[in-house]
């Protein structure tokens, strides 16, 4: 099942193994059973710590929990874990083997403290990657905690139940049977979902806070580089992010980050916040700005109620996905209205699909699904594909991609539990036409999270904050930087630059305001 190279790396981490673990195999005749089961006697014969035992008694077959000999496993993976996954399946063993999670000491404790009983399923697809880290998440707590089990489910392999679930997008996660959350959640999420009183003890830890003199809303590459220039010129600098990393986080490939052949998001994140942890940064994470105060001490009003002040304040807080904004869209989000193709694409295999956008991203997903699904339609609104020339070249010699363009969405359709179609205008004959289909995949474009700034902070007709050379808006002291700003081309690095920048300039700014007139 391993080839030679994967079985040497994972040898050499099955030697961190404080104690012997168990593998307990479901098993049924099909093939993937076999494969399975290969896969575990793999990893059995490769550390005296880890036995195998085929009697487990696991209504989804096939799949195999892990435990400590002599115990129920609590973690289980139903499906073969390879893929994004097997990261997840490592960590498993790992955990459940005595090696130490690398997570914050109150968040350990925390989990232990959770009372009751809390059955976790996640469903997920193999080319998911925000899958893993709900996995990760929920198998640690299984490990911590003796009232939690975690069973990973893939999709993929397990239809008939996907289909009764009614499970259109990944990761769902159901808890004690009923949907607990869809899409990507940290672990301190989770918990704070679980733990009543977290909300309020949170917002009375930050607002005890002492003023910054660099506070950086949004957490981002933007942000992430605002925060370590800042931190470098040893001023007190802070975050505040309602999720670290933002959008990056569900980039799939990234292969025009200079110097770095290629990467994913969520790797390229685990390094930003690595590098930002480096410095004396306070990184306050899980918070959602609301309302931005000006004065000589500038105010930033959370959501939870609590209020941080500082000298200068950097706003890099990214943008969204655009919607269509048509009927239905909202009714059938996650419920064949999709806007992740990697992640959800698998989901939809075998069935017809419409991906809405001519640009780089939406032929980009037309052309993945087109080798998962039966057809995919492409819609466009413009006369002309936006695209790359060689993504066009490549989406015409497929054989199940129609593209239909001058299209002017106008309704999703479903039939109350799921997506049945998708209604256009064109807008060359005026006719109103249906395309019969069970999935459609959102690509036109990003909206920049500047709500909350209406009012406050000059925007532009598109909603983006208006900066100048050196990242300044209109409120004296309060810099910007990233997608959310007018800066033309929205991409990883160029918003790194920007958020090196509009930290100079604050800190340039702290300079003069500090000299007496």
């Amino acid at each position: 099942m391993l080839d030679a190279n994967i079985k040497t790396q994972l040898k050499a981490y099955l030697e961190k193994l404080q104690r012997p673990i168990e593998l307990v195999a479901s098993l049924d005749d099909s093939a993937k059973a076999q494969e399975l089961r290969g896969l575990l006697v793999d990893i059995a014969e490769l550390s005296n710590k880890v036995t195998l035992r085929e009697d487990g008694q696991h209504t989804l077959r096939p799949s195999f929990g892990v435990a400590e000999p002599g115990q129920s496993p609590r973690i289980h993976f139903a499906g073969i874990p390879m893929g994004h996954e097997f990261t997840s399946l490592i960590l498993a063993l790992l955990q459940t083997g005595g090696h130490p999670p690398k997570v914050d000491q109150a968040v350990i404790d925390q989990i232990k403290a959770l009372p009751g009983q809390f059955a976790f399923e996640t469903f997920i697809s193999l080319s998911c990657h925000n899958c893993p880290d709900v996995v990760q998440a929920l198998n640690l707590m299984a490990v911590l905690n003796p009232g939690v089990t975690s069973t990973m489910i893939d999709g993929a392999m397990f239809q008939d139940l996907v289909n009764e679930r009614r499970i259109m997008a990944v990761p769902t996660v159901f808890l004690n049977g009923a949907e607990f959350g869809q899409g990507r959640m940290t672990i301190e999420e989770i918990v704070a979902r679980l733990d009543s009183g977290s909300a309020a003890r949170a917002a009375e830890a930050i607002a005890a806070k002492e003023t910054f003199d660099v506070l950086v809303v949004g957490g981002g590459p933007a942000g992430s580089a605002a925060a370590v220039y800042a931190a470098r010129k040893g001023i007190r600098t802070g975050v505040v992010a309602e999720r670290f990393g933002g959008q990056v986080m569900d980039t799939m490939g990234i292969e025009n980050f200079i110097s770095v052949k290629e990467t994913e998001g969520p790797r390229l994140v685990a390094a930003l916040e690595q590098h930002v942890k480096q410095y004396e940064v306070d990184v306050m994470n899980l918070q959602r700005a609301a309302k931005l105060i000006p004065g000589e001490l500038i105010e930033i009003q959370l959501e939870n109620g609590a209020v941080l002040k500082s000298k200068s304040v950097i706003l890099s807080t990214g943008a969204r996905w655009r919607e269509m904004n048509v009927p239905g869209e909202k009714e059938y989000k996650a419920k064949g209205v999709c806007f992740c193709p990697h992640c959800d694409g698998p989901l939809f295999k075998g069935k017809r699909v419409a991906v809405i956008g001519g640009g780089n991203s939406g032929v980009e997903a037309a052309i993945d699904l087109a080798g998962i699904v039966s057809h995919v339609t492409l819609l466009e609104f413009a006369d002309t594909l936006r695209a790359d020339a060689v993504l066009q070249s490549k989406l015409n010699s497929l054989p199940n991609v129609t593209v239909i363009k001058s299209a002017l969405t106008t309704e999703v359709t479903g039939d109350g539990q799921k997506v049945t179609g998708i209604r256009y205008k064109d807008r060359v004959s005026g006719d109103e036409k249906l395309v019969e289909l069970e999935g459609i995949f959102v690509q036109i474009g990003l909206l920049p999270n500047t709500d909350w700034l209406k009012g406050t902070v000059e925007l532009s007709e598109r909603g983006e904050i208006i900066i100048d050379a050196k990242g300044q808006t209109s409120v004296k002291g309060v810099f910007a930087a990233g997608d959310c700003t007018t800066v033309p081309y929205k991409q990883i690095i160029i918003a790194m630059g920007a958020g090196a920048t509009a930290s100079l300039g604050a800190f340039d700014h702290l300079i003069r305001s500090s000299v007496p007139a």
